[in-house]
């Protein structure tokens, strides 16, 4: 019965058993420091409270760079430090003008070796897959500029709310440095004569235009942006947790495959939820005219 629904989960999840670890995972990444150093600022800033954990880029005065000491943080933030068995929903936010400027070019100058730029370059990736792959939504909230790998992150996940100032850019082609796996998220968010402008010229694109093109779900004023996207969150965690890992890990599964298949395998899938305790409760709630009571099981 479960054959399918375990099938989509593994195959979205390229991190399967860690993530299948999440339970119990904050008791052992509660005590690592999602900073450098206790004399210097977090890079990050996780809270969690009712289901929902916020994580904040903390790193302003470097324009929230993705240097891999914040990858990193932001990877054990996404992972772990806060209640996995409430977890239903993750705001990824950012501090200062700046949503993120990307990667830290000072770690990609001639200066640093290959190995340790591909080792920039591999963090970078297990960061964008692992906001796809983890069994709960995850929404950015921007602010202010996204450039390149800041981009990056912002197609990355489910959902983005934007505020109206908000611009986004994959510059690289003017540093010599081709946005290359930026384009990877991009590509996949927005048609392909959109990215490829915004590739070749580096030139940055409004919110509007952002969400013209599908790279940002709602773009509000300024004054409304964290309204907004907690309004957000908060309806995200009316839903049962354990419906809505199925159909995320489904979403993504299906989307690279043909019709047919991508039909067959969706299929599948909603005849196995069916059949979970929360499945059943939904649809019997609806016939009995009353709420639902999840077990997120």
């Amino acid at each position: 019965m479960w054959k399918v629904c375990t099938s989509v989960l593994r195959s979205s999840v390229r991190d399967y058993d860690t993530l299948r670890a999440l339970p119990w995972l904050s008791r052992h990444l509660s005590s690592a420091s999602s900073g450098s150093s206790s004399a210097e600022p977090a890079l990050t800033v996780s809270s969690q409270h009712d289901g929902i954990r916020t994580i904040t880029l903390n790193n302003p005065k470097k324009r929230n760079a993705l240097s891999l000491a914040m990858l990193e943080s932001l990877r054990r933030d996404l992972l772990g430090g806060g209640s996995q068995t409430d977890l239903q929903v993750i705001i990824i936010a950012a501090e200062g003008p700046v949503f993120s400027a990307g990667h830290d070019l000072n770690e990609l100058s001639p200066a640093h070796s290959r190995d340790k730029h591909t080792e920039i370059f591999d963090a970078c990736t297990r960061v964008m897959t692992l906001v796809q792959d983890l069994p709960v939504p995850v929404i950015a909230k921007v602010r202010g500029l996204a450039t390149a790998a800041g981009c990056q992150l912002v197609a990355s996940c489910d959902i983005v709310v934007a505020s109206d100032t908000a611009q986004f850019a994959t510059p690289g082609v003017k540093v010599g440095l081709f946005c290359s796996t930026p384009a990877v998220a991009l590509g996949r968010a927005v048609p392909r004569k959109v990215a490829m402008e915004m590739l070749f010229t580096g030139q940055p694109i409004t919110a509007q235009d952002a969400l013209l093109h599908g790279l940002v779900s709602k773009v509000v004023p300024e004054s409304k942006l964290d309204e907004e996207t907690d309004r957000l969150a908060q309806k995200i965690c009316t839903t049962s947790r354990s419906v809505t890992a199925i159909g995320k890990a489904c979403f993504y599964s299906q989307i690279t495959k043909s019709r047919d298949e991508a039909y067959r395998e969706a299929g599948e899938v909603m005849v196995d939820n069916l059949q979970t305790a929360d499945g059943r409760e939904g649809i019997s709630a609806f016939l009995e005219k009353r709420k639902p009571t999840w077990s997120h099981q």
